[in-house]
Order: C-alpha cells, then sequence, then structure tokens
C-alpha cells in the first residue's frame, strides 16, 4: 500500500482517487479551495460525477504541509492554468527526489513549456512523470476498462508508477517520450474543438474523420521538429486520445466547440459547459510553437482566428477546404 495524494478537486483527480483507493491505496484529496474540499467530505460525492459515492477511507485537506509530507507519490490534477502556481505554493515541502506525477494536460502560453516542464521549475529535485490517454473521468470513476501511459525519464520511476495504478480495468504502459506525450495530450483538446465546431454546425462524419487524421498529422509534425519519437503520436497518447477527445460527448472541448458552431461565443460556450476547456488555453501555445519551430499547422491556426479574433467558424472550414493543393504525404514518388 502507497500513502498518496491526489492533488485537485476536479472530474479527472476524484476518478483518480476512486481508482487508487479501491487499488487499495491510502488516499488523500488536497484541494486550494476550501469550499471544494468541505463539499466532498459532506457529500461523499462530486457535484459533476452524482452517481458515485465516494470510498469511505477517502482523507480530504486544505493543508498543504499535509498533504504532501510523506506521501509516496502526488498526483497533480489541477487545471493546467493553475500547475506552475500549485507547484511553487507546495515546494516548500516536497522532499528531494519525491515522485510526483502530472495528469493534467496543457501548455503554457507565455513559456510555451509543458506541465512536466512548469514542474520543474518550481521543484527541481523531484522526480516527475506523467500520465496520459485516451481516458474520461466519468468513464474511469465507473470502472469501465481505459488504457493509458506513463511517461518519466527514470524506467524504475514509470514502472512504480505503473504498479500503482495498474488493475484489470486500468491498463498502464511505460514510455520514455514525456514531451511527445504532453504535446499529444495538449493539442488534441484544440483540435477538438474544431471537431465540435464542425458537428455544432451539422457537418457529418467525413468533416469529422478528415479533422482527426489531418489534426494528428499537424500534432505529430510539430512534435517530430521537437524532437519526439513518432510512434508516440500513433499511440494511445496520439492518434487514441485524438479521437476520444473530438467524439464523446464527455468532452468538453467537443462540447464547447458544439456551442461556438452554434453561433455562441468563447464566454459563452465555456460558462455552459461548466468546466476548464483546456484547449482554449492551450491554442495560443500551439500556435507559437508551430510559428517557433516553422510548421504548418492551418488546424491550429484557424482555431485561434475563432477563439481570439472573431472569425467565423464556416469561414475558417471554407478556407482549410480551399487551401492550395498538394499531396498527402509529403515524400509521394510517382512511377
Amino acid at each position: 500500500m502507497a500513502k498518496i495524494s491526489v492533488l485537485g478537486g476536479g472530474t479527472w483527480a476524484i476518478a483518480l482517487a476512486v481508482l487508487l483507493s479501491h487499488n487499495g491505496h491510502d488516499v488523500m484529496v488536497w484541494s486550494a479551495l476550501p469550499a471544494e474540499i468541505e463539499s466532498l467530505k459532506k457529500d461523499h460525492r462530486h457535484r459533476m460525477l452524482p452517481d458515485t459515492i465516494l470510498p469511505e477511507d477517502l482523507t480530504f485537506t486544505t493543508d498543504d504541509r499535509e498533504a504532501v509530507t510523506g506521501r509516496d507519490l502526488l498526483v497533480m490534477a489541477v487545471a493546467s492554468s493553475f500547475t506552475r502556481s500549485t507547484a511553487k505554493r507546495l515546494a516548500p515541502y516536497i522532499a528531494d527526489g519525491q515522485r510526483i506525477v502530472d495528469v493534467a494536460k496543457g501548455i503554457e502560453e507565455g513559456t510555451l513549456k509543458t506541465l512536466s516542464e512548469q514542474i520543474r521549475d518550481e521543484i527541481p529535485a523531484a522526480d516527475i512523470a506523467v500520465l496520459s490517454g485516451p481516458t474520461h473521468a466519468e468513464e474511469v470513476i465507473k470502472g469501465l476498462p481505459t488504457t493509458i501511459v506513463v511517461a518519466a525519464s527514470r524506467q524504475e520511476t514509470a514502472e512504480y508508477i505503473q504498479n500503482i495504478f495498474m488493475s484489470e480495468v486500468f491498463r498502464v504502459y511505460t514510455g520514455s517520450d514525456i514531451l511527445g506525450v504532453e504535446l499529444g495530450g495538449a493539442l488534441k483538446n484544440v483540435v477538438a474543438l474544431a471537431a465540435g465546431m464542425a458537428d455544432g454546425m451539422g457537418y457529418g462524419d467525413n468533416a469529422k474523420a478528415a479533422l482527426i487524421t489531418r489534426g494528428i498529422a499537424e500534432i505529430s509534425r510539430l512534435g517530430l521538429a521537437m524532437g519526439c519519437k513518432a510512434e508516440t503520436f500513433y499511440g494511445l497518447t496520439g492518434i487514441g486520445d485524438l479521437i476520444v477527445t473530438c467524439a464523446s460527448m464527455h468532452s468538453r472541448n467537443r462540447r464547447a466547440g458544439i456551442l461556438m458552431g452554434q453561433g455562441k461565443s468563447m464566454e459563452e460556450a465555456m460558462a455552459e459547459v461548466q468546466q476548464t476547456v483546456e484547449g482554449v488555453y492551450s491554442a495560443k501555445a500551439g500556435l507559437a510553437l508551430a510559428r517557433k519551430y516553422q510548421v504548418s499547422m492551418p488546424i491550429i491556426e484557424q482555431i485561434n482566428l475563432v477563439l481570439f479574433e472573431g472569425k467565423n467558424a464556416k469561414e475558417a472550414v471554407k478556407e482549410l477546404m480551399l487551401r492550395d493543393r498538394k499531396a498527402e504525404v509529403s515524400d509521394t514518388e510517382w512511377n
């Protein structure tokens, strides 16, 4: 049995806390929001997951020192926009070599750093890994079969976290391509906004398939330019995560995109979804990375125009369809 603290009180944090508790671990949930912790203590349910009663042995705290001290593993599950500030806040209590696994997805707009890089900035002595894949909290908390990847720079760390999370319904693979895993996880949310917009405008399966396949082409082009492994983008944290996020109504990014495709503003869509829409926060960073590494990412570019410059979604789709003619594969050879 390991002592684990899940840092964050959102749906993904709670789903993982339940999973880890069922795996037999001592699990504590921490949040910076007293009202959130009080609600979890009192109701033993999460407001966005009302059908699940939380295990009685889960404990809850808002105390920073209590959440961190003596814990074998810290699961960083706060929204991506709070990753750096949370790491900085908890850094004084974290021991050298303490294991931290980040389970959120995003890229910091100002620095263009992934979440693990932000944590490393604030807690350089920690042993940091990432856990990512095609996973919806609504299914994981019900014990539905799920597969995921843990990536770390040390094999020992990856295998330790694999063993902590692994169960008969939660299969965990290991890998070393931390950056590739994080890029896939962050940028698929932006493509999912586009897929949602297409749904909201009444476009069909053909458009969805095009967005998924061309979306992974864009993400993998950027990843390769940044030194990631091509196989990462063909796997669970690449095409796998992209498919589930573009196709499922559990996806907050797709749901927000649908509302925008129906004519609502970004702000109106985010308010109606009532959860963090990570793709909005990663869109500008994705475009900045594309320009930095001189990689063509037309879907990411058009989504930025719709989100931040008031471009009509239908015009964005039209522009994507009428781009210059080109071959699908860059090194096509003709007989």
